[in-house]
């Protein structure tokens, strides 16, 4: 097939639910954060990703890449958290440019809480809505689209 050919009558099915998933699920998942922890996704996100880099810091281009936010997006997520008492923001002593971003014991703490509300919302509207048995080809099926889009 030609990447000019229609979609299948199938594939152009998977093709909008994947788009509707696409818009609609971040949407989900952060009004069930926001609303039990008074977190966003991002924050979550944020503070996820430094839970689980060395030394729980990363350099903001480092966390920027790993959370897909614009360089901006992710001052004023760190600001914010940083306002709060959450994350601590730096220079990094190897490059007066760029700046590091350091998760607190709160910020640490505020993760670990709105962990299990999290962990429920995917549940509730991810994976309890999927074959079991699909999952370890769908993951790696995924992960191949992931992959190219990095």
């Amino acid at each position: 097939m030609s990447a000019q050919d229609p979609l299948l009558a199938q594939e152009e099915q998977f093709w909008r639910a994947l788009m509707r998933i696409i818009v609609a699920l971040p949407r989900s998942l952060d009004d069930d954060l926001l609303r039990s922890t008074g977190l966003s996704l991002t924050e979550y996100v944020v503070l996820m990703n430094l839970s689980e880099a060395e030394n729980q810091e990363l350099r903001m281009a480092d966390l920027a890449l790993a959370t897909a936010l614009s360089a901006s997006r992710i001052t004023r997520v760190v600001d914010a958290l940083q306002s709060r008492g959450q994350v601590v923001k730096r220079r990094f002593e190897g490059d007066a440019r760029g700046n590091v971003a350091t998760l607190t014991p709160e910020g640490l703490k505020r993760l670990e809480a709105a962990y299990p509300i999290h962990l429920a919302s995917a549940r509730k509207r991810v994976m309890d809505l999927l074959d079991g048995r699909s999952l370890p080809t769908m993951a790696r099926q995924f992960e191949a689209v992931a992959d190219k889009l990095d």
